[in-house]
């Protein structure tokens, strides 16, 4: 392949070492944004909006530098974009590929809509079970009030 060709291929410049988020559906890169807390981090960050996909026609990425994520942050992200995809680079290679996937339960996570529930009024953590033939929907594991993950407020 030439060097023209690949040049062209490639829509945003590569990593040395950190985390890819890729094939995140536009309409909720800047949540994703807004969960990371990017504006804060000191590290180099490269957004990509509206990039050309194969698969989903558009798609957004984050690259971030020198940086990893534990569970509970992948597990914000899975609520607001499951199946986009998250990559470990060190030395610039992917050393870990995976898909963000919805977990069955979510501790900690985002906030019950019910002001009667008791997570609202006691100093715990919040638990939710995903349901729904389409995983829409969330059910609060206290007061089995629903909600959908479109309407969730993240902790």
């Amino acid at each position: 392949m030439t060097s023209k060709i690949k040049n062209k291929e490639l829509q945003v410049a590569a990593l040395q070492d950190g985390t890819v988020i890729d094939h995140i559906p536009v309409d909720k890169l800047f949540a994703v944004v807004t969960i990371l807390n990017l504006p804060l981090m000191p590290n180099k960050i490269t957004i990509g909006f509206n990039l050309q996909s194969k698969k989903y026609g558009k798609k957004g990425i984050i690259k971030i530098s020198d940086c990893f994520f534990d569970d509970a942050v992948i597990n914000k992200i899975a609520l607001v974009a499951p199946a986009c995809k998250l990559s470990i680079i060190k030395d610039y290679e992917v050393v870990e590929k995976r898909i963000v996937k919805l977990p069955n339960e979510f501790t900690g996570v985002c906030k019950c809509i019910n002001p009667k529930c008791i997570t609202n009024a006691e100093p715990m953590n919040t638990r939710f079970h995903v349901i729904g033939e389409d995983r829409k929907m969330l059910r609060c594991h206290y007061c089995e009030q629903e909600m959908n993950r479109d309407e969730v407020k993240l902790l």
